[in-house]
């Protein structure tokens, strides 16, 4: 399947060396709480001036900008959906973050990217749901894009670590 090309760790993901890192981001794509405040902070004020040139993203989208003062060269930054239940679609929404992310991954020729659990910090959506969607999709990527090498999922706390290990140990 591909799954030891998926690794989990605990480290910050702006000190990741890797192709890309994808960035948590809100609509404005200007920088906000969470992983997209630290990836702004660790990334310096080009970022944000880049950022300000993509007039924002929709949600379920992407889009990418250099990586600035990170170790990434680039930063994918998708806008994941706010849990409001599961009734607006929610899950629908982050499979296409995931999607966007590695249609850019494709278009770019990366060959290693580190993702946050998206969509799981302060919008809420449940760990356990969003982990299943996360490895479903990236399994997908794995298979239709041979040149990808590595995909690092950065654990904030143990709870998703947990939720990444089940979803891994479940088969599609």
């Amino acid at each position: 399947m591909g799954d030891e090309r998926i690794f989990l760790v605990d480290d910050d993901i702006t000190g990741l060396a890797v192709d890309a890192i994808v960035n948590a981001a809100n609509n404005s794509l200007l920088g906000g709480g969470g992983v997209d405040g630290a990836i702004h902070d660790a990334a310096g004020p080009g970022l944000l001036a880049e950022c300000r040139t993509l007039q924002g993203c929709a949600t379920g989208e992407a889009k990418i900008t250099g990586g600035h003062q990170l170790p990434a060269r680039y930063v994918i930054h998708t806008v994941g959906p706010v849990w409001h239940g599961g009734g607006k679609q929610e899950p629908e929404l982050l499979a296409a973050c995931y999607r966007r992310c590695f249609a850019l991954v494709a278009e770019y020729g990366l060959q290693t990217i580190a993702i946050p659990a998206i969509s799981t910090g302060v919008y809420g959506f449940p760990k356990e749901a969003a982990a299943v969607i996360a490895i479903g999709e990236i399994r997908r990527a794995l298979i239709d894009n041979p040149q990808l090498l590595k995909v690092v999922l950065t654990c904030f706390n143990q709870g998703t670590r947990q939720a990444y290990e089940k979803a891994l140990k479940d088969k599609p």
